[in-house]
């Protein structure tokens, strides 16, 4: 999943992508509002965490111009304004949480897990497709009962697909969510991940899951009879 951090304090801006990455996130971080309200057009991002006071354009006003163009991206306020009018103004402008430092950042995640779950995936951390399961709070991955030991974008990938069954993702949609702003998004880049991510679905000779779409990209469905 990709997000955008919009956050202007030279340390936990930093601080918050790698954070967030270690938790298999794409993360693209930008220091102003600006920059967040042009990214927030053009990237398809997953979450958007916002923090209200940045230079040039301020989160509310970002928020409100992306809510404005029927941008419905979950978005997270993160600011050390607490006070009772700026949240309700906040969330009157379209945002769906707010979060004050400073904060753990264990609820910082549990936040954005809450929230990428209403793209109507379920309502547990635990995503399961036939024999596979995958603990997006723990970060754990299984098929049946055997543990798959997973890099950090393998489990991004996995994730993604079991978030959108049986759909077919083109490399285009599959580079845009899983990789962040500074990657090379080739398509030989995702396919080589797509086999490193076989391989070890497929250990001890089971049925492959993933299935190539000549032409279109991939798709996570039921193994061919």
């Amino acid at each position: 999943m990709r997000l955008l951090v919009a956050e202007d304090h030279p340390s936990l801006g930093p601080d918050l992508k790698k954070g967030l990455e270690r938790c298999h996130y794409a993360v693209d971080l930008v220091a102003n509002g600006e920059d967040a309200l042009a990214l927030g057009f053009e990237v398809p991002y997953d979450l958007i965490i916002l923090d209200i006071l940045l230079p040039g354009l301020d989160g509310l006003e970002v928020c409100r111009q992306l809510r404005e163009q029927k941008q419905t991206v979950p978005i997270l306020f993160l600011t050390a304004l607490g006070e009772i009018d700026q949240r309700v103004r906040g969330l009157d402008l379209g945002a769906d949480d707010y979060l004050t430092k400073p904060f753990a950042f264990r609820e910082l995640e549990a936040r954005v897990r809450a929230l990428l779950r209403r793209d109507g995936s379920p309502r547990t951390p635990l995503l399961r497709f036939l024999d596979l399961t995958l603990d997006t709070r723990t970060h754990e991955a299984s098929r049946g009962e055997r543990t798959i030991a997973l890099s950090s974008k393998e489990y991004a990938l996995l994730e993604f697909l079991m978030r959108h069954p049986r759909q077919v993702l083109s490399r285009t949609t599959i580079a845009e969510h899983v990789w962040d702003y500074d990657a090379e998004h080739l398509s030989n880049v995702i396919d080589v991940y797509i086999g490193y991510l076989r391989t070890k679905l497929c250990a001890g000779g089971l049925p492959d899951v993933i299935h190539t779409i000549r032409h279109s990209g991939y798709q996570l469905k039921e193994p061919a009879p």
